[in-house]
């Protein structure tokens, strides 16, 4: 017996041997040969189920850390490997009991912490993902996978300062990460802060120059700065390295429509549609610069998609609604085209946390804050620069429209939806304290703060264009800061545009948003802010000098294009320029919703487009 034993001995550091040089076959058939002479050695069991989980054998692997826990049930390690295993199968509830198991065995197993920490995240368990990265953290400050992992999962709580803090950690412990920058680019980009987001892509890659989701998110970094044939460069490089990466072709797909080049979008998007054909947003963005027909086969798939819908995600089920909303408007059954939008509204609404009372209840704090006073009291003490145009107003009311008929102008820069305003504002105020609430702050301000308000943020849009007399930043929110920008550029340009109201709330209704608009998925409540919109518009041409807001009606411009266009050009200051009258021709990046539409000669078509539903929407028409 003891001759055996020292036998078995022997065998198992040859499996051992084995494992460290990666002769994982080697160390299998030893470790079977060891449990066959004798089957309750605990480490030729434990070894055998690590090796056999490397080699892909899990279900193998779990048979065997069973078998050896049954020997010696207390181990950790075994316990932690175990729930490794487990975790590879997607088991994750089993994964989690083995890994509390594992710290019970030894409280101070900071892997165990972390790995359950990663299986929480999966769980989508974010919270108690995080304690347990914390664990792990208080157990073993220098970890910087449990850093990388708790950055991950603050990011999905939406506390991008604090992953991007965690990551920044992460870091100065391993710079070597590739996965680490690329994550830590994807947070600074919902920072929108996209330059240094590229610099951490660039980082990723020169780690990994073969890495394809880092030159996807640096194209999307590179896109949301305009430079769009950069973008364009960098996701045809991801698709050189990953030929079937439908994301990118995806996000080729919507590069292109926002260029105007439908032709090559359709086909981007196909494609992803064919190498993804469960994904839901790639059929709702190839839907939206196509016009549905009956028997249209992609009306065809999302329907067969929608039969099963119950095992879609919340997320591809909101999708789903729109994408079947609009397809269902296009050939003509508006019953359930307003069916897909109630349920998709209503889905996208119980994921938000839009709070009436604080979003109504800044349009009344505005109004106070703004006084005649205040305006006699500061008149043109802001930066004397006339190049900026501010196109505001509700979404969905034609702010695109006129935005595009402005960047027709040779002398004219279009900038898009810009946060510059917002942003600049936020930077003055902050020397009234950390978190300077607005509109109150504003009442704290000198001649020197609105002054170099409108500096900062001139500094920051004519970077956009150095050369462009004019340039447009159509940020359709900014009318919460009309009085504002007066203050801080007394000689820009601001332009209002109006559509009736309840084709305006019904466009917003129908529409799945970016970001923002929190208060466009429920009828009542997005009536409701409208009329806080039209009170503070009211209040701002009360209150600013006579003519300083021009109001465009959308309905004009449909029914008299030169008249209103002509009417534009002279509100900014310009001569007549009569490209503009061609301005579904001007070729230049549009990202908001009304991409495909700027993109045709006018039309009347969406004017009293209400009145076809006009029986499903008594709660906003209330």
């Amino acid at each position: 017996m003891a001759e055996l034993t020292v036998n078995l001995s022997q065998v198992l550091n040859r499996a051992i041997s084995a494992y460290k040089a990666g002769e994982l076959l080697e160390a299998e058939k030893l470790c079977h040969q060891i449990i066959a002479a004798k089957s309750d050695v605990f480490d030729a069991l434990h070894l055998l189920a690590v090796v056999q989980s490397s080699i892909g054998k899990s279900e193998m692997a779990l048979a065997s850390f069973d078998r050896a826990l049954k020997v010696r049930p207390d181990v950790a390690e075994a316990l932690f490997n175990r729930g490794n295993t487990l975790h590879e199968l997607k088991r994750f509830e089993e994964a989690l009991a083995s890994y509390d198991l594992a710290l019970r065995a030894q409280p101070n197993y900071a892997k165990a912490a972390h790995n359950r920490g990663i299986t929480m995240h999966e769980l989508k368990r974010f919270d108690e993902a995080l304690a347990s990265y914390d664990r792990a953290l208080t157990l073993r400050p220098d970890y910087a996978e449990a850093l990388s992992n708790r950055g991950l999962t603050l990011h999905e709580l939406k506390r991008f300062e604090e992953a991007l803090a965690s990551y920044d950690r992460a870091v100065a412990l391993r710079p070597d990460l590739a996965e680490l920058q690329n994550n830590r680019g994807v947070t600074l980009y919902e920072l929108r802060r996209f330059e240094e987001a590229l610099a951490s892509y660039a980082s990723a890659l020169a780690l990994r120059p073969d890495y394809p989701e880092a030159l996807l998110n640096r194209g999307n970094a590179l896109k949301s700065l305009t430079r769009f044939d950069e973008a364009l460069a960098s996701y045809h490089h991801a698709l050189a390295l990953r030929p079937n990466y439908a994301e990118a072709h995806h996000n080729v797909g919507g590069a292109q429509a926002q260029l105007g080049r439908f032709s090559e979008a359709r086909a981007a998007l196909e494609k992803a549609i064919k190498l993804a054909p469960g994904k839901i947003k790639p059929l709702r963005d190839l839907g939206e610069i196509t016009h549905f027909v009956g028997g249209d086969s992609q009306l065809v798939a999302l329907e067969k998609i929608a039969k099963d819908s119950a095992a879609l995600s919340v997320d591809d089920r909101i999708e789903l609604h729109f994408a079947l909303a609009k397809a269902y408007e296009d050939v003509g059954r508006p019953a359930e085209a307003f069916s897909q939008l109630l349920d998709g509204n209503a889905l996208k609404r119980r994921q938000i946390a839009y709070n009436e009372a604080n979003a109504l209840g800044m349009f009344d704090r505005v109004r106070a804050a703004f006084t005649p006073e205040l305006f006699r009291t500061w008149q043109n003490v802001g930066h004397p620069s006339p190049a900026p145009v501010f196109v505001i107003g509700m979404a969905r009311s034609g702010t695109t429209l006129v935005e595009q008929i402005l960047a027709s102008h040779q002398h004219v820069f279009g900038g898009g939806e810009l946060k510059h305003f917002e942003e600049a504002a936020q930077a003055i105020l902050r020397k009234f304290g950390d978190t300077p609430t607005f509109p109150e702050a504003v009442s704290d301000m000198t001649d020197d703060d609105f002054s170099a308000l409108g500096a900062h943020y001139l500094a920051r849009i004519e970077r956009l264009d150095p050369n462009a007399l004019r340039i447009t930043d159509k940020m359709p929110s900014n009318f919460v800061f009309a009085g504002l920008i007066h203050l801080a550029l007394p000689n820009a340009t601001i332009i209002h545009t109006i559509r009736d109201p309840v084709d305006t709330c019904l466009s917003c209704f129908s529409k799945l948003f970016m970001e923002g608009q929190d208060h466009t998925y429920d009828l009542a409540e997005l009536g409701r802010y409208y009329r806080q919109y039209q009170a503070l518009m009211a209040h701002w041409h009360t209150v600013l000098p006579p003519g300083r807001v021009l109001d465009v009606r959308y309905e004009d411009i449909v029914a008299d294009l030169e008249g209103q266009a002509r009417r534009l050009i002279a509100h900014c200051g310009l001569n007549w320029d009569p490209r503009c009258l061609d301005f579904h021709q001007t070729e230049r990046p549009v990202l908001t919703a009304s991409a495909a539409e700027v993109r045709q000669p006018i039309y009347n078509s969406s004017v009293g487009r209400w009145r076809v539903h006009e029986e499903a929407l008594g709660a906003l028409l209330a």
